[in-house]
């Protein structure tokens, strides 16, 4: 007899985060690890935000907050969802919890029972499927090949929703494609959803300022309003602001599921860090200029990467619209023998190999529902990235 609860034998640890954690313990014992796996921006937390939260800890604003967050940072997500998204929200239909990841889990955690599904295109990131399990529901993967961009068709989500169909959920810019949805196919997927009006969306928009090529973002809930009582939409600080720490994520959307949301969050977290709200509402209403000068940086760290690994026998690597990962096909070398002698048959294998023999640590593509393929966040020096392209270079050539 165990006490530990079988709800735990549905879910595994984070991937990426298993990943890093051994990245760090080998660099511990001195080995010089190329960790690639955590989605995390190298650049520091803006200097006028880093100021604002400072001033936080000055003035005392170091007490219990309301559950859902302050008045000042709900404001100012409101004022971000209109004044990027063209969204309107009120109070209540507005809450920010400990991060994006909170935010989504709660969001499933209120609305989920057994037995209902929840629609995953694949790649997908890691922990859908573990929080659509730990709420009892049925993750719905569906298959969103290369061919198809990494993106899910109507056809595709026609064929996936059922009446059992609770949520489908849509990630753009998606981890760990770059994938971004464009205005004309998210109405193309809204088409199919205004046939089945008890199916909901989540749509997550972390990655949202991260963008290439002029490529422009577009959410569902702007682009089809007949659907947007339907849908809450997800965003946060983490990715494009440098702040993972501070933990701050939010949502927007029906009244209803928002104050569901805060009732669970008012049992397991209570209110986000005071002082991280008022970092956070500083970032949404100031300068968004620096925006784009590091996604210029990222671009480029992009475009050295995919030249590089496309120069690789074996490996293709897809040009991603947007986020920080590139999402390589490695098909091309699987079945191959190592040096000493093992058969790489799967991503893990090799994930596992280039790890062990060129210290370069990497996600391997099952950990996102797509075999055959590695995700790589190049989300950190350009000379990192260069010795860690030499490195899948020199490993991959080794293979027989």
């Amino acid at each position: 007899m165990t006490i530990i609860a079988q709800r735990m034998g549905r879910i595994q640890p984070s991937p990426t985060l298993a990943v890093t954690k051994k990245a760090a313990d080998m660099r511990a014992r001195g080995e010089n690890v190329i960790s690639l796996g955590a989605g995390e921006p190298d650049f520091d937390t803006p200097d006028f935000v880093k100021a604002s939260g400072i001033s936080a800890i000055e003035q005392g604003l170091t007490k219990y907050t309301a559950v859902g967050g302050t008045p000042t940072i709900k404001e100012a997500v409101r004022h971000k969802f209109q004044r990027d998204n063209g969204l309107r929200f009120k109070d209540e239909e507005v809450i920010v919890g400990t991060g994006g990841k909170q935010v989504l889990f709660n969001v499933l955690l209120a609305t989920v029972d057994a037995g209902d599904e929840v629609i995953i295109p694949a790649p997908y990131w890691v922990s859908y499927p573990d929080m659509v399990r730990l709420a009892e529901g049925t993750p719905i993967i569906v298959s969103c090949g290369q061919e198809h961009g990494f993106k899910l068709t109507p056809e595709s989500l026609a064929s996936a929703i059922t009446p059992k169909t609770k949520w489908l959920i849509i990630n753009s810019p998606g981890n760990p494609s770059g994938a971004v949805y464009s205005a004309d196919e998210l109405r193309a997927l809204a088409g199919v959803l205004d046939k089945h009006p008890h199916v909901h969306v989540l749509s997550d928009d972390m990655y949202e300022h991260i963008l290439y090529d002029g490529v422009q973002f577009a959410t569902l809930a702007s682009v089809a309003p007949d659907l947007a009582t339907r849908v809450v939409t997800v965003n946060g600080v983490s990715k494009a602001y440098a702040m993972t720490g501070w933990r701050i994520g939010f949502a927007g959307g029906d009244a209803v599921i928002i104050a569901a949301m805060a009732k669970i969050q008012s049992q397991s977290t209570s209110n986000p860090c005071s002082i991280s709200q008022a970092a956070a509402a500083t970032a949404l209403r100031g300068d968004q200029s620096f925006l784009q000068e590091r996604n210029q940086t990222f671009k480029e760290r992009r475009d050295l990467v995919v030249a590089r690994l496309n120069g690789v026998e074996g490996l293709s690597c897809p040009v991603p619209q947007g986020a920080f990962y590139v999402f390589v096909n490695c098909q091309g070398v699987l079945g191959r023998a190592s040096p000493s002698g093992g058969t790489l048959n799967d991503d893990v294998a090799l994930a596992d190999y280039l790890l062990s023999q060129e210290k370069v640590a990497l996600v391997a593509g099952t950990a996102f529902g797509s075999r055959g393929y590695f995700r790589i966040s190049y989300a950190t020096s350009t000379e990192a990235l260069t010795e860690a392209c030499q490195r899948i270079e020199r490993g991959c050539a080794a293979l027989r």
